[in-house]
């Protein structure tokens, strides 16, 4: 069985998904961008300030199931300038885990306008 999670407090879907699914004892979310939540607009020009807004709003969904990011146990992470930006998204992105960190692909992608993109998939037992 699926169920939907959803939150005001992360940035709502722009098209046919989910914000989360929750799936046995698996999280997955779709990939968040830096969107406001409160605004619908794009959080930052720069890709840290972008980093922190895309984190806030998978933690909004996480916490939408009662997890949190050291429940995290996989991210993708697309990054528009991939070479430019991965210091500065790492830093940001690091400073939301405890160690042992997430297993983590970090590819460079074409988005739409903003300069990162993370989904999750995270584990809690029941």
């Amino acid at each position: 069985m699926k169920k939907e999670l959803r939150t005001t407090e992360g940035a709502a879907p722009i098209g046919a998904y989910s914000q989360g699914l929750v799936v046995g004892d698996f999280v997955y979310t779709s990939g968040m961008g830096p969107i406001d939540p409160q605004t619908g607009e794009v959080d930052g020009d720069d890709v840290a300030t972008q980093t922190h807004r895309v984190m806030r709003n998978l933690g909004a969904i996480l916490a939408a199931h009662g997890l949190g990011f050291d429940d995290v146990v996989k991210a993708t992470v697309h990054l528009q300038h991939l070479k430019r930006d991965f210091a500065a998204y790492n830093e940001v992105y690091k400073s939301y885990f405890n160690p042992p960190f997430p297993v983590r692909t970090t590819v460079g992608s074409e988005l739409m306008d903003i300069l990162v993109e993370i989904d999750f998939v995270a584990y809690k037992s029941a």
